[in-house]
């Protein structure tokens, strides 16, 4: 097979957990025997340094012609006062509405070797493993109105939350489809005892639940969900939500892996004519501008997002789960970044990436 994968490092630590995820890519698709083409392409704060632009023409035509995107992450300190049009997060946003990338799939698992790194009592995390379906291009990210206008007492900001029948519907049957192949209960999020768009919500899902009787709903408050994920994890299999509530519930799933560096992330479009699906991966984690260039980020977020590439945009299933077989073994051994908190001294993120190399050839051999 030949796999015509982009590279979008980004800013700060992308660039370092990136290059271990080409790394990881490039030694699995060779160990399997496909074809792999790899372009890299600028977005965020890098991309205005040498564009001008956080999502430059170049990028948005390297992203349409890839079968999948890999990005590192984007953001930079220096842009945090920059008018919205200027920072390196509207890269984002513009990738993902160039490739029409509705779901963003973020899987939550906890690992038995990293239990100890959660802050949270063992015996409340053990055990987790679900996937948070956030919607990723509706809500209030995009909506209009917005923006800032007025001045001294009469200065005002407005952000417009608008979702269609649409757009809820085809988030929720990706939501339905994922819990059908696990555990078959999808928990959908939201505010609907105070907001139209989420009465909204509510009731186009229980149509498209109609259409799945073999999975179970149950629907859940946004806050109320913020409280379970830390209370009873295990009661969650799929997670389905709007866009804002994805993005805050998502971040707090790092507190059950242990470590936000251990959390990948699949954002899918819709289905070509092969059945593959257009995807953009990415681990959730940020930029991290502190400890850029240092060699001390893990990487294992953006690897996973490797598998997760492989699963959805490629259906090499086999590979994907060779990827994560890798990363439980060298979890195993230790051999891990500072954030995992390791019982010896801390790997290096190349190091992490080689050691994933290894346990993938050492499992292709037996």
């Amino acid at each position: 097979m030949k796999l015509n994968v982009l590279l979008l490092p980004g800013d700060g630590i992308g660039v370092e957990v990136t290059r271990e995820a080409e790394k990881v890519l490039k030694h699995v698709t060779s160990a399997y025997g496909h074809e792999l083409a790899v372009h890299q392409g600028l977005l965020g704060g890098i991309a205005i340094h040498k564009a001008g632009n956080p999502f430059p023409d170049e990028t948005r035509k390297l992203a349409l012609e890839a079968d999948a995107t890999l990005m590192g992450a984007v953001g930079l300190p220096e842009f945090d006062n920059a008018p919205p049009e200027k920072r390196p997060e509207r890269g984002l946003l513009g990738i993902r509405q160039t490739l029409q990338v509705y779901a963003n799939l973020r899987p939550v698992r906890s690992y038995k070797a990293l239990i100890d790194s959660s802050p949270l009592k063992n015996e409340l995390v053990d055990g987790t493993d679900m996937i948070i379906v956030r919607e990723l291009t509706g809500g209030i990210y995009y909506g209009t109105p917005r923006g800032i206008s007025g001045s001294g007492a009469e200065e005002r900001a407005v952000n417009t939350m608008t979702y269609t029948r649409a757009e809820i519907e085809r988030v929720s049957h990706m939501a339905f489809q994922l819990a059908r192949k696990r555990k078959k209960k999808v928990t959908s999020v939201d505010k609907s005892n105070v907001l139209e768009n989420s009465q909204l919500w509510r009731r186009v899902v229980v149509e498209v639940a109609g259409q799945y009787s073999d999975v179970a709903l149950e629907h859940i408050l946004v806050d109320n969900c913020a409280m379970q994920l830390v209370l009873n994890p295990r009661r969650f299999d799929v997670v389905l939500t709007e866009n804002m509530f994805g993005d805050i519930l998502s971040d707090e799933g790092a507190v059950l892996a242990g470590s936000i560096g251990m959390l990948p992330s699949a954002s899918i479009g819709n289905r070509r004519p092969s059945g593959a699906w257009t995807g953009l991966y990415e681990p959730v984690h940020g930029s991290a501008p502190d400890i850029a260039g240092q060699n001390k980020a893990n990487p294992l977020g953006a690897i996973g997002s490797v598998a997760a590439m492989l699963e959805y945009s490629f259906g090499l299933m086999e590979e994907a789960a060779a990827v994560n077989h890798a990363m439980e073994t060298v979890l195993n051994s230790g051999k891990v970044t500072a954030d995992l908190k390791p019982p010896g001294a801390p790997a290096a993120t190349s190091e992490v990436g080689d050691a994933v190399c290894a346990a993938i050839a050492k499992a292709a051999t037996v």
